[in-house]
């Protein structure tokens, strides 16, 4: 019991307090660090597929997990029809393996590629540890304990609503399977780390920067052999 007051209970106020705190500061005090900090012109090609397919798959499967916390009534009802149910479930499997999949391109390029690998630091590889950690825990659950869309809303849904009413209810989280609490704990985790690294990026603007295009750096040689060149004294 002490675990889980510990990880269900102190975690998810304190982790909820440095994200708010941190990206606050951050925004006020140093606004030009919060970037992704591109590494297009290292490499391209991994990166299109892994983004591609991390991206999007993490943001349907959130926007999913948003609307079952949002609504969970309107969601039982469509789980009320077998076929709207059995259809959704592998719908977020399908999303979920695709986001998985895209991380793994992501940490493939990450190590593979030398000058990627030159520019990368601590904690872009821990967090994309914890990312990867949270798909595949959520895969596992999807797969292992089906019809999440279902129990998600009569768990998870109350428990949260616990937190933020400052009476946490951990009696609902604490029977369940190691693997979901797993899954639980590495996203409060993360929710403290996302600040202090470049994930930072997504609370800015986020729809503009999945329908915006892929921006590309240009390299001007005229203009860099021009601006080394002496003056002359006619200006």
């Amino acid at each position: 019991m002490i675990w889980d007051t510990i990880f269900f209970v102190i975690l998810p106020y304190i982790s909820l307090a440095v994200a708010v705190c941190v990206t606050v500061y951050r925004s006020i005090y140093r606004p030009f660090s919060v970037s992704s900090m591109s590494s297009q012109l290292l490499e391209r090609k991994k990166l299109y597929w892994g983004s591609i397919s991390f991206h999007y798959g993490i943001v349907l499967v959130l926007l999913g997990h948003l609307a079952a916390l949002l609504l969970p009534k309107g969601l039982l009802l469509w789980n009320a029809v077998p076929v709207r149910m059995y259809l959704l479930e592998l719908t977020g499997l399908a999303l979920g393996i695709w986001a998985l999949v895209g991380l793994g391109v992501l940490l493939w390029r990450r190590l593979s590629e030398k000058r990627v690998r030159a520019v990368t630091t601590p904690m872009d590889l821990a967090v994309l540890v914890l990312v990867i950690l949270s798909a595949l825990t959520g895969v596992l659950t999807a797969t292992l304990y089906r019809f999440g869309t279902s129990w998600f809303t009569v768990v998870f849904t109350p428990y949260l609503a616990s937190l933020f009413t400052l009476q946490p209810n951990i009696g609902l989280v604490t029977p369940l399977p190691w693997v979901i609490k797993l899954h639980v704990i590495n996203f409060f985790i993360l929710l403290a780390v996302f600040p202090f690294s470049r994930l930072i990026h997504i609370v800015t603007y986020p729809a503009g920067y999945l329908i915006r295009p892929w921006q590309i750096v240009l390299w001007n040689r005229k203009a860099r052999a021009a601006a080394r060149l002496p003056q002359t004294k006619g200006g």
